[in-house]
Protein backbone atom coordinates (compact mmCIF):
# COMPACT_ATOMS: atom_id res chain seq x y z
CA UNK A 1 0.00 0.00 0.00
CA UNK A 2 2.77 2.45 0.65
CA UNK A 3 4.15 1.82 -2.72
CA UNK A 4 0.96 3.00 -3.70
CA UNK A 5 0.58 5.82 -2.36
CA UNK A 6 3.98 6.89 -3.30
CA UNK A 7 2.99 6.38 -6.95
CA UNK A 8 -0.20 8.44 -6.42
CA UNK A 9 2.10 11.06 -4.33
CA UNK A 10 4.24 11.57 -7.28
CA UNK A 11 1.36 11.61 -9.78
CA UNK A 12 0.40 14.29 -8.09
CA UNK A 13 3.39 16.16 -7.32
CA UNK A 14 3.73 16.23 -11.49
CA UNK A 15 0.49 18.05 -11.82
CA UNK A 16 1.20 21.00 -9.91
CA UNK A 17 4.16 21.36 -11.25
CA UNK A 18 1.76 22.17 -14.80
CA UNK A 19 3.77 23.13 -17.19
CA UNK A 20 7.07 23.39 -16.61
CA UNK A 21 9.33 20.54 -16.96
CA UNK A 22 11.20 18.63 -14.02
CA UNK A 23 13.57 15.79 -13.86
CA UNK A 24 11.29 12.64 -12.57
CA UNK A 25 13.18 9.72 -10.48
CA UNK A 26 11.83 7.24 -13.04
CA UNK A 27 12.95 8.36 -16.49
CA UNK A 28 10.91 8.83 -19.59
CA UNK A 29 12.19 6.67 -22.28
CA UNK A 30 11.24 5.28 -26.00
CA UNK A 31 13.17 2.85 -27.86
CA UNK A 32 12.49 1.98 -31.53
CA UNK A 33 13.22 -1.17 -34.02
CA UNK A 34 12.19 -1.51 -37.65
CA UNK A 35 10.94 -5.28 -38.69
CA UNK A 36 10.97 -5.62 -42.01
CA UNK A 37 9.80 -2.33 -43.12
CA UNK A 38 7.37 -1.85 -39.95
CA UNK A 39 8.07 0.43 -37.13
CA UNK A 40 7.46 -0.73 -33.79
CA UNK A 41 8.11 1.81 -31.01
CA UNK A 42 8.04 1.11 -26.88
CA UNK A 43 7.57 4.48 -25.02
CA UNK A 44 7.82 4.14 -21.23
CA UNK A 45 9.13 4.88 -17.84
CA UNK A 46 11.98 3.57 -16.00
CA UNK A 47 11.81 2.90 -12.48
CA UNK A 48 15.25 1.81 -10.57
CA UNK A 49 16.08 -0.82 -8.11
CA UNK A 50 17.06 1.53 -5.84
CA UNK A 51 18.58 -0.97 -3.31
CA UNK A 52 15.33 -3.02 -3.50
CA UNK A 53 16.96 -5.71 -5.20
CA UNK A 54 14.88 -8.96 -4.10
CA UNK A 55 11.79 -7.06 -3.37
CA UNK A 56 10.64 -6.12 -6.46
CA UNK A 57 8.67 -9.31 -7.84
CA UNK A 58 5.73 -10.24 -6.04
CA UNK A 59 6.25 -6.87 -4.19
CA UNK A 60 6.62 -3.61 -5.42
CA UNK A 61 5.22 -5.15 -8.38
CA UNK A 62 2.30 -7.71 -7.46
CA UNK A 63 1.81 -10.71 -9.31
CA UNK A 64 -1.02 -11.85 -11.63
CA UNK A 65 -4.25 -8.81 -11.25
CA UNK A 66 -4.80 -7.14 -8.59
CA UNK A 67 -6.91 -4.58 -6.45
CA UNK A 68 -4.47 -1.43 -5.85
CA UNK A 69 -7.53 0.74 -4.08
CA UNK A 70 -7.36 2.94 -6.11
CA UNK A 71 -9.00 3.80 -9.58
CA UNK A 72 -11.77 1.81 -11.08
CA UNK A 73 -10.08 -1.53 -11.24
CA UNK A 74 -10.06 -4.14 -8.76
CA UNK A 75 -8.06 -6.61 -11.27
CA UNK A 76 -5.48 -4.78 -12.66
CA UNK A 77 -1.65 -6.18 -14.33
CA UNK A 78 1.28 -4.12 -13.74
CA UNK A 79 1.80 -0.93 -15.79
CA UNK A 80 4.96 -2.21 -17.17
CA UNK A 81 6.83 0.57 -16.06
CA UNK A 82 6.31 3.39 -14.19
CA UNK A 83 4.04 6.92 -14.55
CA UNK A 84 1.73 6.64 -17.63
CA UNK A 85 1.13 4.12 -19.45
CA UNK A 86 4.14 1.79 -21.49
CA UNK A 87 2.62 2.10 -24.78
CA UNK A 88 3.88 0.16 -27.91
CA UNK A 89 2.79 1.19 -31.43
CA UNK A 90 3.01 -0.79 -34.48
CA UNK A 91 2.82 0.83 -37.98
CA UNK A 92 1.75 -2.31 -39.79
CA UNK A 93 -0.19 -5.23 -38.57
CA UNK A 94 2.09 -7.31 -36.58
CA UNK A 95 2.31 -11.04 -34.64
CA UNK A 96 3.22 -11.05 -31.24
CA UNK A 97 3.98 -14.83 -30.17
CA UNK A 98 2.55 -16.03 -32.92
CA UNK A 99 -0.59 -14.16 -32.62
CA UNK A 100 -2.14 -11.52 -35.00
CA UNK A 101 -2.21 -8.05 -33.78
CA UNK A 102 -3.54 -4.72 -35.92
CA UNK A 103 -1.22 -2.13 -36.86
CA UNK A 104 -2.01 1.01 -34.01
CA UNK A 105 -0.93 2.13 -30.80
CA UNK A 106 -1.27 -0.41 -27.24
CA UNK A 107 -1.36 0.62 -23.87
CA UNK A 108 0.96 -2.33 -22.63
CA UNK A 109 0.29 -4.07 -19.14
CA UNK A 110 1.50 -7.05 -17.87
CA UNK A 111 0.44 -9.73 -14.98
CA UNK A 112 3.50 -10.85 -13.87
CA UNK A 113 4.21 -14.37 -12.19
CA UNK A 114 7.39 -16.22 -10.93
CA UNK A 115 7.67 -18.37 -14.00
CA UNK A 116 5.45 -16.98 -16.22
CA UNK A 117 3.96 -13.04 -17.53
CA UNK A 118 0.62 -12.85 -19.15
CA UNK A 119 1.71 -9.46 -21.68
CA UNK A 120 -1.94 -7.47 -22.23
CA UNK A 121 -1.95 -5.15 -25.09
CA UNK A 122 -5.45 -3.05 -24.69
CA UNK A 123 -6.99 -0.47 -26.81
CA UNK A 124 -6.40 2.16 -23.56
CA UNK A 125 -2.84 3.99 -24.04
CA UNK A 126 -3.58 7.21 -22.31
CA UNK A 127 -4.49 6.38 -18.79
CA UNK A 128 -2.30 7.30 -15.83
CA UNK A 129 -0.85 3.56 -14.30
CA UNK A 130 -3.09 0.88 -14.75
CA UNK A 131 -5.37 2.16 -12.09
CA UNK A 132 -8.42 2.40 -14.40
CA UNK A 133 -7.32 -0.66 -15.71
CA UNK A 134 -10.73 -2.00 -18.00
CA UNK A 135 -10.34 -5.59 -19.01
CA UNK A 136 -13.14 -4.75 -22.07
CA UNK A 137 -10.35 -2.99 -23.88
CA UNK A 138 -7.35 -5.63 -24.06
CA UNK A 139 -7.26 -6.39 -27.86
CA UNK A 140 -4.57 -9.66 -27.19
CA UNK A 141 -3.14 -11.24 -24.20
CA UNK A 142 -0.04 -14.23 -24.40
CA UNK A 143 1.83 -15.85 -22.03
CA UNK A 144 5.59 -15.77 -22.48
CA UNK A 145 8.29 -17.32 -19.77
CA UNK A 146 9.97 -15.28 -17.08
CA UNK A 147 13.49 -15.36 -17.56
CA UNK A 148 16.01 -14.90 -14.83
CA UNK A 149 19.48 -13.83 -14.84
CA UNK A 150 22.14 -13.28 -12.55
CA UNK A 151 23.50 -9.57 -13.22
CA UNK A 152 21.40 -6.75 -11.95
CA UNK A 153 19.38 -4.15 -14.16
CA UNK A 154 19.44 -0.80 -12.11
CA UNK A 155 16.49 1.16 -14.26
CA UNK A 156 13.90 -1.12 -16.01
CA UNK A 157 15.00 -0.91 -19.85
CA UNK A 158 12.98 -2.53 -22.88
CA UNK A 159 15.68 -3.18 -26.07
CA UNK A 160 15.60 -5.65 -29.48
CA UNK A 161 17.67 -8.58 -30.03
CA UNK A 162 17.58 -11.83 -32.77
CA UNK A 163 16.56 -9.36 -35.20
CA UNK A 164 16.11 -11.21 -38.57
CA UNK A 165 14.13 -10.09 -41.90
CA UNK A 166 10.99 -10.37 -40.81
CA UNK A 167 11.10 -10.61 -36.87
CA UNK A 168 12.89 -9.47 -33.50
CA UNK A 169 12.24 -10.22 -29.85
CA UNK A 170 11.51 -7.74 -27.64
CA UNK A 171 13.43 -7.48 -24.14
CA UNK A 172 11.74 -5.90 -20.79
CA UNK A 173 14.76 -5.99 -18.35
CA UNK A 174 14.76 -4.69 -14.86
CA UNK A 175 16.49 -5.64 -11.38
CA UNK A 176 17.06 -10.01 -12.44
CA UNK A 177 14.47 -10.62 -14.73
CA UNK A 178 13.98 -10.48 -19.00
CA UNK A 179 11.02 -10.81 -20.01
CA UNK A 180 11.68 -11.99 -23.96
CA UNK A 181 8.04 -11.64 -26.83
CA UNK A 182 8.79 -11.98 -30.66
CA UNK A 183 6.99 -9.93 -32.81
CA UNK A 184 7.03 -10.70 -36.39
CA UNK A 185 5.66 -9.64 -39.93
CA UNK A 186 4.97 -10.69 -42.88
CA UNK A 187 7.18 -9.05 -44.91
CA UNK A 188 6.11 -10.01 -48.30
CA UNK A 189 2.67 -8.46 -47.73
CA UNK A 190 3.53 -5.40 -45.79
CA UNK A 191 6.16 -4.73 -48.56
CA UNK A 192 3.80 -5.52 -51.25
CA UNK A 193 0.71 -3.17 -49.43
CA UNK A 194 3.76 -0.51 -49.52
CA UNK A 195 4.56 -0.61 -53.02
CA UNK A 196 0.65 -0.79 -53.87
CA UNK A 197 -0.42 2.26 -51.97
CA UNK A 198 2.74 4.09 -53.28
CA UNK A 199 1.84 3.12 -56.72
CA UNK A 200 -1.27 5.62 -56.10
CA UNK A 201 0.71 8.73 -55.66
CA UNK A 202 1.92 10.69 -59.13
CA UNK A 203 5.14 11.22 -57.89
CA UNK A 204 6.24 7.65 -57.60
CA UNK A 205 5.93 7.11 -61.45
CA UNK A 206 8.19 9.72 -62.38
CA UNK A 207 11.05 7.43 -61.80
CA UNK A 208 11.55 4.22 -63.57
CA UNK A 209 13.78 2.85 -60.79
CA UNK A 210 10.55 3.20 -58.44
CA UNK A 211 8.35 0.54 -60.63
CA UNK A 212 11.22 -1.25 -61.37
CA UNK A 213 11.93 -2.06 -58.00
CA UNK A 214 8.93 -2.86 -57.12
CA UNK A 215 8.57 -5.54 -59.75
CA UNK A 216 11.94 -6.86 -58.82
CA UNK A 217 10.61 -7.34 -55.12
CA UNK A 218 7.49 -9.74 -57.00
CA UNK A 219 10.15 -11.53 -58.96
CA UNK A 220 12.55 -12.33 -55.96
CA UNK A 221 10.18 -13.29 -53.51
CA UNK A 222 7.58 -15.10 -55.87
CA UNK A 223 4.83 -12.81 -54.65
CA UNK A 224 2.04 -11.09 -56.20
CA UNK A 225 3.70 -12.04 -59.86
CA UNK A 226 0.59 -11.16 -61.78
CA UNK A 227 0.21 -7.34 -60.75
CA UNK A 228 3.82 -7.07 -60.36
CA UNK A 229 3.77 -7.79 -64.27
CA UNK A 230 1.87 -4.97 -64.69
CA UNK A 231 4.34 -2.84 -62.72
CA UNK A 232 7.49 -4.12 -64.52
CA UNK A 233 5.51 -3.26 -67.99
CA UNK A 234 4.82 0.63 -66.87
CA UNK A 235 8.86 0.19 -65.70
CA UNK A 236 9.65 0.09 -69.34
CA UNK A 237 6.25 1.69 -71.58
CA UNK A 238 4.48 4.45 -69.84
CA UNK A 239 5.89 8.51 -70.39
CA UNK A 240 8.68 7.98 -67.01
CA UNK A 241 9.42 4.32 -68.11
CA UNK A 242 12.53 3.18 -69.68
CA UNK A 243 14.11 -0.01 -71.65
CA UNK A 244 17.21 -0.50 -69.59
CA UNK A 245 18.85 -3.76 -68.53
CA UNK A 246 17.22 -3.69 -65.59
CA UNK A 247 13.88 -2.63 -66.01
CA UNK A 248 13.98 -5.74 -69.23
CA UNK A 249 15.77 -8.36 -67.22
CA UNK A 250 12.72 -7.82 -64.53
CA UNK A 251 10.14 -7.83 -67.22
CA UNK A 252 11.69 -10.93 -68.66
CA UNK A 253 11.88 -12.56 -65.58
CA UNK A 254 8.00 -12.25 -64.61
CA UNK A 255 7.25 -13.55 -67.92
CA UNK A 256 8.85 -16.21 -67.82
CA UNK A 257 7.39 -17.01 -64.36
CA UNK A 258 3.80 -16.12 -66.52
CA UNK A 259 5.08 -19.44 -68.41
CA UNK A 260 5.69 -16.69 -71.52
CA UNK A 261 9.15 -18.46 -72.17
CA UNK A 262 9.39 -17.46 -75.36
CA UNK A 263 8.35 -13.64 -74.44
CA UNK A 264 10.65 -13.87 -72.07
CA UNK A 265 13.65 -14.79 -74.20
CA UNK A 266 12.68 -11.91 -76.51
CA UNK A 267 12.97 -9.45 -74.07
CA UNK A 268 16.27 -10.93 -72.59
CA UNK A 269 17.69 -10.24 -76.34
CA UNK A 270 17.31 -7.08 -76.50
CA UNK A 271 18.12 -5.97 -72.71
CA UNK A 272 22.04 -8.01 -72.89
CA UNK A 273 23.78 -5.25 -75.08
CA UNK A 274 22.15 -2.66 -72.75
CA UNK A 275 23.50 -4.51 -69.60
CA UNK A 276 26.56 -2.59 -67.89
CA UNK A 277 29.20 -4.60 -65.55
CA UNK A 278 27.23 -3.77 -62.57
CA UNK A 279 23.95 -4.55 -64.06
CA UNK A 280 24.81 -7.88 -65.66
CA UNK A 281 26.78 -8.68 -62.13
CA UNK A 282 23.23 -7.51 -59.81
CA UNK A 283 21.06 -9.71 -62.67
CA UNK A 284 23.72 -13.08 -61.93
CA UNK A 285 23.17 -12.34 -57.82
CA UNK A 286 19.56 -12.37 -58.37
CA UNK A 287 19.16 -15.73 -59.82
CA UNK A 288 21.70 -17.02 -57.35
CA UNK A 289 18.83 -15.67 -54.47
CA UNK A 290 16.22 -17.72 -56.67
CA UNK A 291 18.66 -20.60 -57.13
CA UNK A 292 18.97 -20.67 -60.56
CA UNK A 293 22.68 -21.51 -60.07
CA UNK A 294 23.63 -22.69 -63.83
CA UNK A 295 21.50 -19.14 -65.00
CA UNK A 296 23.44 -17.59 -62.43
CA UNK A 297 26.75 -18.71 -63.80
CA UNK A 298 25.83 -17.92 -67.77
CA UNK A 299 24.82 -14.22 -66.68
CA UNK A 300 28.71 -13.88 -64.49
CA UNK A 301 30.42 -15.43 -67.45
CA UNK A 302 29.04 -13.25 -69.79
CA UNK A 303 29.93 -10.48 -67.79
CA UNK A 304 33.56 -11.61 -67.26
CA UNK A 305 34.17 -11.97 -70.80
CA UNK A 306 33.23 -8.61 -71.57
CA UNK A 307 35.39 -7.09 -68.69
CA UNK A 308 37.77 -9.50 -67.98
CA UNK A 309 39.83 -7.03 -65.78
CA UNK A 310 36.92 -5.96 -63.76
CA UNK A 311 37.33 -7.01 -59.56
CA UNK A 312 33.88 -7.39 -60.10
CA UNK A 313 33.26 -9.36 -63.30
CA UNK A 314 35.88 -12.14 -61.74
CA UNK A 315 33.86 -12.04 -58.19
CA UNK A 316 30.49 -12.76 -59.80
CA UNK A 317 32.52 -15.31 -61.51
CA UNK A 318 33.96 -16.59 -58.48
CA UNK A 319 30.47 -17.25 -56.84
CA UNK A 320 29.31 -18.56 -59.80
CA UNK A 321 31.93 -21.38 -59.55
CA UNK A 322 31.20 -22.00 -55.49
CA UNK A 323 27.51 -22.28 -56.50
CA UNK A 324 28.38 -25.32 -58.47
CA UNK A 325 30.83 -26.92 -56.48
CA UNK A 326 33.75 -26.00 -58.26
CA UNK A 327 35.76 -24.83 -55.27
CA UNK A 328 39.10 -24.84 -57.03
CA UNK A 329 37.65 -22.49 -60.02
CA UNK A 330 36.11 -20.38 -57.71
CA UNK A 331 38.87 -19.88 -55.58
CA UNK A 332 41.08 -19.15 -58.27
CA UNK A 333 38.57 -16.57 -59.98
CA UNK A 334 38.62 -14.78 -56.09
CA UNK A 335 41.79 -14.40 -55.93
CA UNK A 336 42.16 -12.75 -59.53
CA UNK A 337 39.89 -9.98 -58.14
CA UNK A 338 41.46 -9.53 -54.89
CA UNK A 339 44.61 -8.46 -57.42
CA UNK A 340 42.23 -6.16 -58.60
CA UNK A 341 41.17 -3.77 -56.17
CA UNK A 342 43.33 -1.23 -54.54
CA UNK A 343 41.46 -0.10 -51.27
CA UNK A 344 41.01 -2.43 -47.92
CA UNK A 345 37.37 -2.34 -47.72
CA UNK A 346 36.85 -4.03 -51.09
CA UNK A 347 39.40 -6.58 -50.46
CA UNK A 348 38.60 -7.33 -47.02
CA UNK A 349 35.26 -7.89 -48.41
CA UNK A 350 36.35 -10.36 -50.84
CA UNK A 351 38.55 -11.96 -48.51
CA UNK A 352 35.54 -13.34 -46.96
CA UNK A 353 34.37 -14.30 -49.67
CA UNK A 354 37.35 -16.65 -50.30
CA UNK A 355 36.91 -17.82 -46.14
CA UNK A 356 33.02 -19.13 -47.45
CA UNK A 357 34.34 -20.93 -50.22
CA UNK A 358 37.34 -22.66 -48.24
CA UNK A 359 34.19 -23.38 -45.92
CA UNK A 360 32.07 -25.07 -48.22
CA UNK A 361 29.24 -22.35 -47.24
CA UNK A 362 26.17 -21.09 -49.55
CA UNK A 363 28.13 -17.72 -50.94
CA UNK A 364 24.70 -16.18 -52.90
CA UNK A 365 23.73 -13.92 -50.31
CA UNK A 366 27.76 -11.86 -50.87
CA UNK A 367 26.14 -8.41 -52.62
Amino acid sequence: MRNIILLIVSGMSLAVQGQVKTPRSSKMATVSEEVGITDVTISYSRPAVNGREGKIWGDLVPYGFVDYHYGTSKAAPWRAGANENTTIEFSTDVTVEGKPLAAGKYGFFIAMGPEKATLVFSKDNNAWGSFYYNAASDVLRVEVPVTKVTESVERLKYEFAAETDSSAVALLEWEKIKIPFTIAVDLKKTQVDAYRYAFNSGQFYEFWQNMQQAADFCLMNDVNLEEGLTWADRSINTYFGEANFRTLSTYAGLLEKAGRKHESDSVMKIAWPKGNTQDIYYYGYKLQRMKKYKEAFEAFKINYDKSPKDWLTNFGLAKGYAALGDKTAALKYADNSLQLVHDQGTAAFIGRLKQAITDGKDVSGFY
